[in-house]
């Protein structure tokens, strides 16, 4: 790869001379052999001497290569390095930590949705007919929290409508607070990000000054460092809290989804038995 960026050089090198030339030679007649001969000079020193090409183009061909454009990554892990491990690795942790939650959840969250609907028209048909176990065994055989809320109340129903009401609302607790299990730990390494992020900066800035008082002069090269520093653990500690916190929207978001359908699914259940009367019997 080199050799061929090297050869571009110097294929570059001799169109750019040769146009250099055509250029000198349209001003003036007397410049015209002086400039050939030197573009000639040069091609045969060049054809001459192959064995140090690769150590003259090599200079040329780094500079080539660090001129490129950087991927994404690449930049990140060279602003990572120059944010300082030991303060970037927590802010880190924080987000591989936080995104482990967040991917639990939204699976835990994709699993428990159900369709409330399809579901009651299947205890309908068995409430229809009589038939609460059957009604039951469908709740039970159905994943999710709204089948599981359903199930306590049809297996309160000999109970009258307020048990299985006072059933629905008990359990429904319960199934909340295993719907936002995890979100804690997802609050608290968003908030913890950007502590850290500050933490480096405030740390940065007391470098910065410790480099001043050592040299004794105010110069930018003294406090580029611990500056550099400061402002790259901020702009990693916020980006991982903003990405947390995308991430925990959307589940909130979920869980009210799925709340709002245990709610209704709730109310339509006692609509149902009252309609088929199941309390009655």
């Amino acid at each position: 790869m080199r050799k061929l960026i090297a050869m571009l050089l110097v294929f570059g090198l001799a169109v750019y001379s040769g146009n250099f030339v055509y250029a000198q030679d349209a001003e003036g007649g007397d410049q015209e052999g002086t400039e050939q001969m030197e573009a000639d000079t040069m091609a045969a020193e060049e054809e001459a001497a192959p064995a140090e090409e690769p150590e003259q183009e090599a200079a040329p061909a780094a500079e080539e290569a660090a001129d490129e454009p950087q991927s994404g990554y690449q930049v990140l892990k060279k602003y990572f390095i120059d944010g300082d491990w030991r303060f970037m690795s927590f802010v880190l942790v924080c987000l591989i930590l936080g995104l482990a939650f967040c991917i639990e959840r939204i699976i835990t969250l994709n699993i428990a949705t159900t369709n409330t609907d399809k579901l009651l028209s299947r205890i309908d048909e068995k409430l229809k007919s009589g038939d609460v176990q059957g009604a039951m065994e469908v709740c039970k055989s159905t994943q999710g929290p709204t089948a599981s809320i359903l199930y306590e109340g049809l297996k309160n129903a000999d109970d009258g409508p307020e048990a299985v009401e006072k059933a629905i609302v008990s359990y429904g607790s319960v199934q909340m607070g295993l719907l936002e299990k995890g979100l804690v730990w997802i609050s608290l390494f968003i908030a913890i990000a950007p502590m850290l992020g500050f933490m480096g900066t405030v740390i940065g800035m007391i470098q910065a000054f410790d480099r001043i008082e050592a040299v004794g002069d105010l110069s930018p090269s003294v406090v580029a460092g611990g500056i550099k520093v400061a402002l790259l653990t901020t702009v990693f500690g916020l980006i991982v809290a903003i990405i947390l916190q995308i991430f925990y929207n959307y589940i909130v978001s979920k869980i009210d989804g799925i709340v709002n359908k245990m709610e209704d699914a709730s109310i339509a259940l006692v609509d149902i038995m009252a309609a088929n009367d199941i309390f009655k019997k």
